[in-house]
């Protein structure tokens, strides 16, 4: 093995906090590319040489120094060198929680940031001033905490004033509608998607990348029904209520987030109402879609979840045929997974209120269980002999029947 390998990194940090390391990754101090492919490395990367390990495929870079060259997060010279030390490497990394290395030699610990400090504090700082160089990591702070707050983790305050600057000065704009959709989607497959929020809204983030969401904050529900009473704050509970019921689903969790973008439309006079929120919320989730470029997926289930939530809620109030209806508008015969997804959002709307957290809801089942019903009814069984909109009607009147005796079943 060419030079000295040191684990850095993501694997180094869970380690120490006693989780489940994902990826390894190393860097290698002291020698060359020709050296590494006179090894049996095989380089992969354009922009610094990154080479992949020739028995377990791990990721191993060399040593390397960046220099901003330009704005965003992509205007970086980088240089790697044999000359590069590993506290040069470490010293290019956003927090100091990353910026351990481990000498895979002896095991030794490199931690010329107080890193290992920090994590026994808690404490997300950053490593140095070019951390505002790179806009992403504002980002990549608010993600952080989505799944370290559970932890007892806080952001520095010096951290979180570089973070304002950095707004302030305009620097998210540079972000793509990919990078921010990709931290998003990371925040919401953690923890605790609200810090991911806060954090974003705390340094000013939140109204640049995701201002639908921050419109919410200020505006307030009937109390009797949302004892938070802020809408961002109910927002926040679901996010969180969404990551315990669906862990790891950025699917659910993205619905979760925009279900209640309407209210922030709702006119002053009619406050604390929001009648019709569900429909004035479309537009402002296309909007929110198409800007950062969501997947179709999230999009369809987020709208579904948008336009239905209210009548989920109303389930055991709704007539046979208008169950019907609601499972036809979610498509749910052709694409089935559509309303157990749909189930989880709304249960998640429902207990993300305070005090409300571990409510029953009878809804989420009842919907699965009267879509199940409807759903073992096949046209080969009802439409014998039937062609054209007969065979369509001959469905819906079964499918109606279907729902009907499950409820009269209980």
């Amino acid at each position: 093995m060419p030079g000295r390998t040191y684990l850095v990194g993501g694997a180094v940090r869970d380690a120490l906090l006693g989780l489940e390391p994902g990826d390894r990754d190393f860097v290698v101090v002291g020698t060359t590319p020709e050296a590494m492919l006179d090894a049996g490395f095989r380089q992969v990367g354009r922009d610094f040489p990154v080479f992949l390990h020739p028995d377990t495929g791990e990721e191993h870079a060399l040593a390397r120094t960046e220099r901003k060259s330009g704005q965003g997060y992509t205007g970086f010279v980088v240089h790697a060198a044999a000359d590069v030390t590993l506290e040069e490497d470490l010293a290019r990394r956003d927090f100091t929680l990353n910026a351990i290395a481990r000498d895979e030699a002896t095991g030794e610990l490199i931690d010329p940031f107080s890193g290992v400090a920090d994590i026994e504090a808690r404490v997300l700082r950053h490593v140095g001033p070019a951390f505002v160089e790179d806009p992403l990591r504002v980002l990549r702070a608010a993600r952080f905490m989505a799944r370290f707050a559970p932890l007892g983790f806080s952001i520095a305050p010096e951290t979180m004033a570089l973070m304002r600057e950095m707004v302030e000065g305009g620097e998210l704009a540079a972000l793509t509608s990919e990078r921010v959709w990709q931290e998003l989607a990371r925040a919401l497959r953690s923890d605790k998607p609200s810090a991911f929020l806060r954090t974003l809204r705390e340094c000013g983030a939140l109204a640049v990348v995701l201002p639908e969401v921050d419109a919410l904050y200020g505006v307030p529900q009937r109390a009797e029904y949302h004892p938070e009473v802020d809408t961002g704050v109910h927002v926040e509970l679901v996010c969180d209520v969404a990551a315990r019921l669906a862990s790891g689903d950025d699917l659910i969790g993205f619905a979760a987030l925009t279900h209640d973008l309407g209210k922030a439309l709702t006119p002053a006079d009619e406050l604390p109402r929001h009648v019709m929120h569900e429909q004035r919320g479309l537009h402002p989730l296309r909007v929110l879609g198409e800007r950062l470029k969501v997947p179709t997926t999230h999009r369809q289930l987020a709208e579904i979840a948008c336009r239905e939530h209210l009548n989920v809620h109303r389930l055991f109030e709704l007539k046979d045929e208008t169950v019907l209806k609601l499972l036809e508008r979610c498509d749910g015969f052709r694409q089935p997974a559509r309303i157990g997804q749909l189930a989880i959002v709304c249960e998640a709307d429902k207990r993300g209120r305070t005090g409300l957290e571990n409510e029953a809801y009878p809804q989420r089942m009842e919907l699965e269980r009267l879509h199940a019903a409807a759903s073992t009814v096949k046209a080969a069984d009802v439409a014998k002999g039937l062609s054209g909109p007969a065979v369509g009607e001959a469905m819906r009147k079964a499918r109606i029947d279907a729902i009907h005796r499950v409820r009269a079943t209980g």
